[in-house]
């Protein structure tokens, strides 16, 4: 089961979260190798006790064991959406750990939902993460959420950036530094929380649905297109009012007044947070970027229904539709809390079904419903569904690129086994030397 150090009615609301990838034993009969870690976080939560006024038990959340037991997906559910700070404890292992990416996407959602509904946040946005160096990850090896974050761990000591943690705690003449070092991050996390004070996030969240903000390990860099088709406020149908719009289409803010950020601004933070490089453009001024023949790369359409009422964009969501594009998912909101959209609403349902009926199930690309999703959260939980099905369409009629040259004879059947011997003219192999070696080994081969 999972569970934080120390109890108490606060125990499900810890100060800070620890996130970290857990060593396996080398044999058996070893000792737990994550005791080290444990011994680490019990030091970090006694310094946090004394820089805050908590109650016992409620500094801070650490996973015991892996092992899935009754309430552990609720547990780490209710941690991740009440804890004021995330601690990922950074390692070769780390990056490579689904369970570690989840945690990392889990609340980063909090983060860009936050950043999202706080206009005075947007030029210095929230994050809430505090990486700690449990052994020193070579900066190429990190992740686009984790490089984003541009921490200077060496402001924590110049030991503790060579070694981490696991170096300053094994070696005894880098106590002093260990202790240094936990001390300062204990700081850096009461600092965050108090200048972050992020807002609760879903207790209840399906924590078997959470996407890795990592992504596949190991592979070339991710992109994906965010393409926005919308209005701007020189250019509305007749009875919008401008409250949901700015200059730019990329201005449009469709969950208004209840986010106070352009709607295209939240989808590259989700996306980014699930490890892709984002390309954000307008649709109708750079509609090439979607409309090639052949898929590019994987992108999202970010659908205003409302934009629809023009001729030059009705025409551009048809080109898009009349080529069967499954790679681009198309995401549509539906703001109801929104007046003018709940008084329109059947008549903008129908103007978006029709658009996009061509979409007529999953082959043919991913779509949400005409009638849109209603509120931001349901918006930004629509993301990584709508990602992954474009990552899946695109993969599958992406073209491929075999490596140049002839590739050299095909390998045929000998009756010494497989080999590439010359054909006489009457069409049977003549085995050669190099015949009679394969033929060998693979007599050899058998034999044993």
């Amino acid at each position: 089961m999972h569970g934080s150090v120390g109890a108490g009615e606060d125990e499900q609301k810890p100060y800070f979260f620890l996130s970290y990838a857990h060593t396996p034993k080398s044999d058996p009969k070893d000792k737990d190798p994550n005791l080290w870690v444990q011994r680490f976080f019990r030091d970090l939560c006694a310094h946090v006790m004394q820089l805050t006024p908590l109650p016992a038990g409620s500094a801070g959340f650490m996973d015991q064991q892996m092992q899935p037991g009754e309430g552990w997906q609720e547990r780490l559910s209710e941690a991740l959406a009440y804890c004021k700070v995330f601690v990922p404890l950074y390692s070769p292992r780390y990056f490579l750990s689904e369970q570690c990416g989840r945690e990392w996407f889990a609340f980063s959602s909090r983060a860009a939902a936050q950043n999202s509904r706080n206009s005075h946040n947007n030029s210095n946005p929230v994050t809430g993460v505090v990486p700690a160096l449990w052994v020193p990850v070579p900066t190429r090896q990190l992740p686009q959420p984790a490089e984003r974050l541009q921490f200077n761990h060496a402001t924590f000591g110049e030991e503790y950036a060579d070694e981490g943690f696991y170096g300053l705690i094994k070696l005894n003449y880098l106590r002093d530094q260990y202790e240094r070092a936990v001390y300062r991050l204990a700081k850096r996390i009461v600092n965050v929380a108090q200048q972050s004070r992020l807002e609760p996030g879903d207790p209840h969240q399906d924590y078997a649905k959470v996407p890795s903000a990592f992504g596949p390990t190991g592979g070339p860099t991710r992109e994906m297109e965010v393409s926005v088709l919308a209005c701007s406020r020189s250019a509305l149908p007749t009875g919008r009012s401008p409250d949901c719009y700015g200059a730019e289409p990329l201005d449009w803010n469709p969950y208004h007044p209840a986010s106070s950020r352009p709607l295209a601004d939240h989808t590259v933070d989700v996306v980014r947070n699930l490890n892709y490089t984002v390309h954000l453009s307008d649709f109708e001024a750079e509609p090439q970027r979607l409309l090639a023949s052949g898929p590019p790369a994987p992108g999202l359409l970010l659908l205003d229904r409302w934009a629809l009422d023009a001729r030059r964009r009705r025409e551009l969501v048809d080109q898009l539709c009349a080529t069967r594009r499954p790679w681009i998912s198309v995401l549509v909101p539906g703001n109801l809390g929104d007046d003018e959209t709940r008084a329109h609403n059947e008549e903008l349902t129908q103007q978006t079904d029709s658009a996009l009926s061509r979409r007529a199930d999953e082959n043919d690309g991913h779509r949400t419903p005409g009638a849109g999703l209603p509120s931001l959260e349901a918006f930004s939980k629509a993301i990584p569904g709508a990602v992954k099905a474009a990552v899946r369409h695109y993969e599958a009629n992406a073209p491929t690129y075999p490596p140049p040259g002839s590739g050299g004879p095909m390998p045929r059947v000998l009756p010494g086994g497989i080999g590439y011997g010359a054909r006489d003219p009457g069409g049977r192999g003549q085995s050669t030397d190099q015949d009679k070696n394969y033929g060998d080994k693979a007599e050899g081969s058998s034999d044993d």
